[in-house]
């Protein structure tokens, strides 16, 4: 079984510590690890570095090869320009399909943090078994709700439909976009509803036959390149047909107009967090709301619900605020209520074109 992580997002919602030329995923966010290595070590042991495959954009393969020495090198996808999920997923499924077509594959993301690693191993290798069974289907893998997010997708699933090794298989309805709260409370309630991860499992030579489908202009695009595939010619065919692509999401090239009977849903709690904002890898890691989360040099005296970030040498200290986000890197420091967070990303935009662009 393959897996490709896309690794590839600027991750505005994390800065000041995500920059252009370094995003997220490549920065020491938990621990002393990157979320690019945690993604790649976490499939360990059930998965060797030679079924793993990262898809980024070209300016980024070189720090992917330095902080996964052990992958190969012929492993690294780099696109050469930015043109959304929707084609990067047609790429990468065209070029396996060269050598592995009915072989599974599981499409996966750096910039997450999924706690019950074995759980989550389990579920890749029971629907890559499903997949092998049934060439025709696709697998999606979400995780159980935890609260009712209006920041998330949802997916709606119905009842089960086989068990493998104690991992339900459930019929796929619908995916449900970002709802009001009133909405994302009645999809936490019904019990038939999780949170959307982008994670599924498939054949590469099912992909591209929904590509071939729903997107033929991104099929023809992609085939034609892939058909180049380690060859003297492939860079120049990529770098030539890729950054004409119609830049549109996988969900909206596909997903959105498959037959629901050609899909499973598992959902799980594999203990899944999207980590791309402030808050959000707050609640990942806050055992209680009230609870602070820190890292690097921090001294906080009646301080709560607060996330204190230092990257910086000197001592960071706060006393008597709460809801409180601060993020302290060599040439920024982000001050501001946890709620506001959302504003971030606006922030980082109306840099472009001044004097602080080169902060972005």
């Amino acid at each position: 079984m393959k897996a490709v992580i896309f690794a590839g997002g600027v991750g505005t919602r994390l800065w000041p510590l995500s920059r252009k030329k370094s995003p997220k995923q490549f920065e020491k966010i938990i621990g002393d690890k990157s979320t690019l290595q945690l993604a790649a070590h976490r499939l360990l042991p059930d998965f060797s570095w030679k079924d793993i495959y990262v898809a980024t954009n070209k300016e980024y393969v070189g720090i992917i090869h330095s902080q996964l020495p052990n992958l190969p090198a012929n492993h690294v996808f780099g696109e050469p320009a930015t043109r959304d999920v929707g084609p990067a997923v047609g790429l990468v499924s065209a070029i396996l399909a060269k050598d592995t077509p009915e072989e599974p594959m599981t499409i996966l993301w750096s910039d997450h943090l999924v706690k019950n690693d074995s759980l989550f191993r389990k579920i890749l290798v029971e629907s890559g078994k499903m997949v092998e069974k049934e060439k025709d289907r696709i697998v999606f893998v979400s995780q159980k709700p935890r609260f009712a997010s209006v920041n998330l997708g949802w997916i709606h699933y119905g009842s089960e439909v086989r068990k493998i090794n104690s991992i339900p298989f459930h019929a796929f309805v619908d995916f449900e976009y970002r709802p009001d709260e009133k909405t994302a409370q009645r999809y936490f309630n019904s019990g038939h509803h999780a949170w959307n991860l982008g994670y599924f499992v498939a054949t590469p030579h099912l992909l591209l036959s929904l590509y071939k489908q729903f997107a033929p202009n991104i099929y023809n695009a992609v085939t034609e390149i892939a058909n180049t595939w380690q060859t003297d010619v492939f860079e120049d065919k990529l770098k030539d047909i890729y950054p004409k692509l119609e830049k549109i999401s996988f969900d909206n090239a596909v997903l959105e107009k498959i037959n629901p009977a050609s899909a499973y849903v598992v959902s799980e709690n594999i203990e899944w967090s999207d980590i791309g904002a402030w808050e959000a890898l707050k609640e990942a890691l806050s055992e209680a709301k009230d609870k602070n989360i820190t890292q690097g040099k921090v001294m906080l005296q009646d301080v709560t619900d607060s996330l204190v970030y230092n990257y910086g040498k000197q001592l960071v200290v706060g006393i008597d605020v709460s809801e409180l986000l601060v993020v302290n890197t060599d040439d920024v420091i982000l001050l501001c209520k946890k709620t506001s967070v959302p504003k971030i990303k606006k922030l980082v935009e109306s840099f472009q074109g001044t004097e602080h662009e080169e902060l972005t």
